[in-house]
């Protein structure tokens, strides 16, 4: 299966999730947070820093209940900063041509 390239829209809203699991976990470890949440240390480097713009929903879940955040403020939080989608904004997407089977 291949992946499309994530927008700009999706990274920036990624950023915007990492830093406010950052701000969240405080003076908590990275190692401490993860193993509560059920989730590896890595993966959530990973989430933190951005590299994982679109995490799955149920680790979502687990960081928000292990940091006590509610979905609903992490949606607010991470969707302030979105601009409205002009047609520059949207992914141009190539036409493919498939031979026609009808004579």
């Amino acid at each position: 299966m291949v992946r499309l390239p994530l927008t700009p829209a999706e990274v920036a809203r990624g950023q915007r999730l990492g830093a406010l699991l950052r701000r969240s976990r405080g003076c908590r470890s990275m190692v401490d947070v993860a193993l509560a949440s059920r989730i590896s240390p890595e993966t959530l480097r990973k989430i933190e820093s951005g590299r994982v713009a679109t995490p799955a929903f149920p680790t979502i879940a687990a960081l928000a209940d292990t940091l006590g955040l509610s979905l609903d403020d992490i949606w607010a939080e991470i969707e302030t900063g979105r601009a409205e989608r002009t047609v520059e904004m949207q992914p141009v997407l190539p036409v493919v041509r498939r031979p026609s089977l009808v004579l």
